[in-house]
């Protein structure tokens, strides 16, 4: 290889750390999380509900890496069984949101007329609310379990896709291809579902990145406020809210906010990558 390749390929890996390398750590975190929850059961020697009271608020030690808590159970083992409940809540929610909020917001704005206008009050409706606030509610009025939990995160989840759809389908819905098709003879469903919406994906893919972590998040408050997962169920939420008052006993909270910070951190790398990738005019130099 030329000594003059040399410095280019460099300098063009510079430019791709630079550019991606947080995405990609965030991509490699991301996959840890998720091969430590699908094999959770084979990474860990402790049942996450067995209580052993003698075992009460240990410290970290060789024997409970991240320590015990109040009731003796073991900490380690319940963080990585509480990513499976936190990372499947997440992506169940993002996505059916991500999708429902989509087909019905491009729908709406392909439709024009009083089905785009009555899609805008709803979806401005549900935005006259914090989505935080109108989940409590809905979540407490339905009652505490995780079903319940996604289906109040569903109600306030989906307007923000349907608003994002609608606006990229009204800025294709005049381009050239989109009349080329109508004259061909597709009908508004074909032009809608393959010409229009793959080519106004990315923006919904980014959102869906940054969202991950978002509804993660999200669904870790509500469990720390008694509204997401019925206890025993080890959930990154409820053993923050679990070890709230333990200060001496600080290891009980911080490991399972360290997993919501690393997570929803991760996603963000994510999304923000997607971004630069998808957007060339966004790109950072």
């Amino acid at each position: 290889m030329s000594d003059i390749a040399l410095p280019a390929i460099a300098s063009a890996r510079t430019r791709w750390l630079r550019r991606y390398g947080l995405a990609a750590f965030g991509a490699a975190v991301i996959l840890a999380w998720v091969l430590a929850a699908i094999f959770a059961p084979w990474l860990t020697r402790y049942d996450p509900n067995l209580v052993d009271v003698a075992m009460r608020l240990r410290p970290p030690s060789a024997s409970n890496w991240l320590g015990t808590d109040a009731l003796g159970r073991d900490v380690a083992t319940r963080v990585i069984h509480g990513a499976r409940v936190s990372l499947t809540v997440g992506m169940v929610v993002v996505l059916v949101g991500a999708l429902f909020g989509t087909l019905l917001g491009a729908a709406a704005a392909y439709a024009r007329g009083w089905a785009e206008e009555g899609l805008m009050r709803l979806t401005d409706l549900v935005f006259c609310f914090p989505p935080i606030i109108l989940a409590m509610a809905i979540a407490a009025a339905l009652g505490i379990g995780t079903v319940n939990t996604v289906i109040a995160m569903l109600v306030v989840w989906w307007p923000k896709f349907a608003r994002l759809s609608r606006s990229l389908v009204i800025s294709q819905r005049s381009m050239e291809y989109v009349e080329a098709a109508q004259s061909i003879g597709f009908g508004p469903a074909h032009i809608l579902l393959r010409q229009i919406i793959p080519n106004a994906v990315g923006p919904l893919v980014v959102l869906v990145t940054l969202d991950l972590g978002n509804a993660i998040l999200v669904f870790a408050g509500l469990s720390f406020l008694g509204l997401g997962t019925v206890p025993p169920t080890p959930e990154w939420g409820s053993m923050v809210g679990e070890g709230r008052e333990l200060v001496q006993q600080w290891w009980v909270a911080t490991f399972p906010g360290l997993a919501i910070l690393t997570v929803v951190m991760a996603f963000n790398f994510m999304g923000d990558g997607f971004r630069d990738w998808l957007d060339p005019h966004a790109r950072r130099r």
